[in-house]
């Protein structure tokens, strides 16, 4: 990848690494990045069930999709997954607060998005102060624009995941189909939307603590 060296790893060596920001008593925020169908999700996913619930909550960037009924009044619901389709001014404040939170501070409730219902679901994450890692994951913590630096700000370390790039176009095709899309329909997402999606967010690399492949 220009302008960044991308270290081999294993998922093993993840869970150290996340295991050294976990420290009782303290809140640390770890987050994982990569363009669309990089793994973002699903290593986030393992990692907290690696760490278990004590350690570590999973808190999506996901959440703050905007309404489809917001983005078709802006005229973006074709193009839904930009960094312009999400509220990042909430998303920012939510890390503000989830960084703030000390262990004996009340639940804070995070959204989630529903990929069935194609939206966010409010108050669907809860957060207790005692858990000292939270892992938040999405296509757009690095990037340096609009509320998105706010969120950065907060954020401990920013892992950018990097697998080739066919991997990536099979696992966005896969994904597409699963969700009804014709075979047509998903190869058109994959290579339009999502890609241009990919060319901004790769670009943001060069600004992350780690750039990983999973071995």
């Amino acid at each position: 990848m220009s302008g960044q060296d991308v270290q081999d790893a294993s998922f093993d060596e993840l869970v150290a690494w996340a295991s050294a920001l976990a420290v009782p008593g303290q809140r640390r925020i770890l987050g994982l990045t990569g363009a669309p169908g990089a793994g973002k999700s699903t290593v986030a996913a393992e990692l907290v069930a690696a760490l278990g619930s004590d350690l570590a909550v999973l808190v999506p960037m996901d959440g703050f999709h905007l309404a489809n009924e917001v983005l078709i009044d802006l005229g973006r619901r074709d193009r839904k997954g930009a960094h312009d389709t999400f509220d990042d001014d909430g998303y920012a404040r939510l890390i503000e607060t989830l960084r703030a939170q000390t262990t004996d501070a009340p639940l804070v409730y995070a959204p989630r998005f529903d990929r069935d219902l194609e939206e966010s679901i409010g108050s669907a994450v809860p957060v207790r102060g005692d858990v000292p890692l939270v892992v938040t994951e999405g296509n757009y913590l690095l990037l340096d624009v609009d509320a998105w630096p706010r969120a950065r700000r907060h954020v401990d370390e920013v892992w950018f995941l990097a697998p080739d790039t066919d991997i990536r176009h099979e696992r966005l095709l896969r994904r597409h189909l699963s969700y009804g899309k014709t075979p047509q329909e998903a190869s058109f997402w994959t290579l339009g939307s999502d890609e241009r999606n990919a060319e901004l967010i790769t670009s943001t690399a060069v600004h992350a603590d780690r750039v990983l492949r999973l071995r």
